[in-house]
């Protein structure tokens, strides 16, 4: 049974449009994943379709009414299946590639897309929902969030992927930044493809490439080597690297 992605929004075509290219498209066609999407305002309180109101105690904005996104919820999830709701908050827990992939192995996924000052607490405890958040900035809405997510989450799923190996060299599969990458030509306006990627020899290659992963992670996200157990030769291999470096800089500036 192919995975089930459920989003609940005021602006369901936003996250119809995103998700209509490249890879995405491609698995949706193939029924590889599902994409069902909901517009809240379909489940408005009264005639005029309101799905918001005024914050208790005052404040700028409105916040979105329990009962619309309640009836919406419902009308996705059946008892028959397992299903992880999840709430798309700049307060929630940051998504990443682990939680990516773990959400991969779910039945049903349902993203509830908040918009304005934000959705009445009462009915996300009600459902019992997983603040998730995809980095400390605000987003006009969580349809954006919700896109971004499904597009990492499908990556995982079997066949969704030409290549059935290349997400376990992306980065962060093995808890590192994945290494640069490089193409024709070999020298582009005086910059130069390392020799030993051009050698031919992959045992060297793979060494390189590792020694380029470590050097790219301690530059850029150096708080994911204490997270990722590392051969002590290539430890060594890269304090070398360091020196040379270092060296080679010293030299420029003599």
């Amino acid at each position: 049974m192919p995975l089930k992605f459920s989003v609940l929004s005021l602006f369901p075509q936003q996250v119809r449009q995103a998700l209509d290219f490249s890879m995405t498209r491609r698995a949706l066609e193939k029924g590889l994943i599902e994409l069902e999407t909901v517009d809240i305002r379909d489940f408005a309180v009264n005639e005029y379709g309101q799905v918001d109101d005024a914050p208790y105690g005052g404040g700028r904005g409105m916040v979105m009414m329990c009962e619309p996104i309640y009836r919406a919820w419902q009308s996705v999830v059946s008892d028959s299946q397992d299903v992880r709701t999840i709430y798309l908050s700049p307060a929630g827990q940051v998504f990443d590639h682990r939680k990516a992939r773990e959400y991969s192995v779910e039945e049903q996924l349902v993203f509830i897309c908040g918009h304005y000052e934000g959705v009445d607490r009462r009915v996300l405890d009600q459902i019992g929902v997983e603040e998730v958040s995809i980095g400390n900035f605000i987003l006009t809405g969580g349809e954006l969030a919700a896109t971004v997510m499904i597009d990492a989450i499908s990556r995982f799923i079997p066949g969704v992927l030409p290549d059935e190996e290349a997400w376990r060299i992306d980065s962060f599969s093995d808890g590192l930044l994945e290494w640069p990458q490089y193409t024709r030509p070999a020298v582009w306006r005086e910059r130069e493809v390392p020799g030993v990627l051009r050698s031919g020899h992959q045992a060297d290659i793979d060494r390189e490439r590792r020694l380029m992963q470590l050097l790219e992670t301690l530059q850029k996200k150096p708080f994911l080597l204490q997270q990722t157990p590392i051969d002590p030769q290539l430890w060594e291999l890269l304090a070398e690297r360091l020196a040379m470096q270092r060296d080679a800089l010293d030299e420029s500036t003599e």
